[in-house]
């Protein structure tokens, strides 16, 4: 499934942001993802982040502290 396949990507030690998981994994509705992996348990950060064109996205990681 998507979540499985995104919770792998960021156990891997990688973040994401919605035009990542929509390239690597089809997924149209990151948050709805990161909410199901929440709801599991997993410990996900967050922030915004600006990209060079002034729009700003979020971005996602595990911290593993």
């Amino acid at each position: 499934s998507q979540t499985k396949a995104i919770k792998g990507y960021l156990e891997a030690g990688n973040s994401i942001t919605g035009m990542v998981a929509l390239d690597r994994f089809g997924c149209w509705s990151l948050p709805r993802r990161i909410l199901d992996l929440k709801e599991q348990g997993v410990v996900i950060d967050s922030q915004f982040i600006k990209l060079e064109n002034g729009k700003r996205i979020k971005e996602y990681w595990m911290s593993f502290e």
